[in-house]
């Protein structure tokens, strides 16, 4: 496998901005404790998901709709409109109900949701196989 990159830039209360680079094999366990790190040293807020308060930006609407999913419904049927409305909450930006739809329709289809139900009132559920979007990596 090649070697990954992670990026991880923070910022402090007096704007100070600081960068951590991670360069190798990248697993889950490696980002998290990296991420711990990041904690331990006073560079991210308390509470809250530290992936999504660190880097929101640098993810898609793609992802962090998938970042929802994996955070507020692990287990339970949920519909786009309470997508829509835990993002808007989670990331304080709209987004269309469109686009939410669009997005949960190709995970689906990907086979890492389910879904049932009429055309207009679809619901949808993650599969044990979901996988995590918690980090962005980028192939050099």
């Amino acid at each position: 496998m090649p070697a990954r990159k992670m990026r991880i830039e923070l910022f402090d209360s007096e704007g100070n901005k600081y960068t951590i680079a991670f360069e190798g094999q990248i697993t889950r366990e490696k980002a998290l404790r990296l991420l711990d790190l990041v904690e331990l040293l006073g560079g991210m807020p308390s509470g809250g998901n530290p992936v999504i308060n660190a880097a929101s930006n640098e993810f898609s609407k793609y992802d962090k709709v998938r970042m929802i999913i994996q955070k507020h419904f692990p287990l339970v049927w949920f519909s786009s409109k309470e997508i829509q409305h835990t993002y808007e909450q989670e990331f304080k930006e709209s987004i269309a109900l469109s686009a939410v739809a669009t997005y949960l329709a190709r995970i689906a289809n990907k086979g890492m949701l389910v879904r049932t139900g009429a055309s207009n009132r679809l619901k949808y559920r993650s599969t044990p196989n979901f996988p995590q979007a918690t980090l962005k990596q980028q192939i050099p």
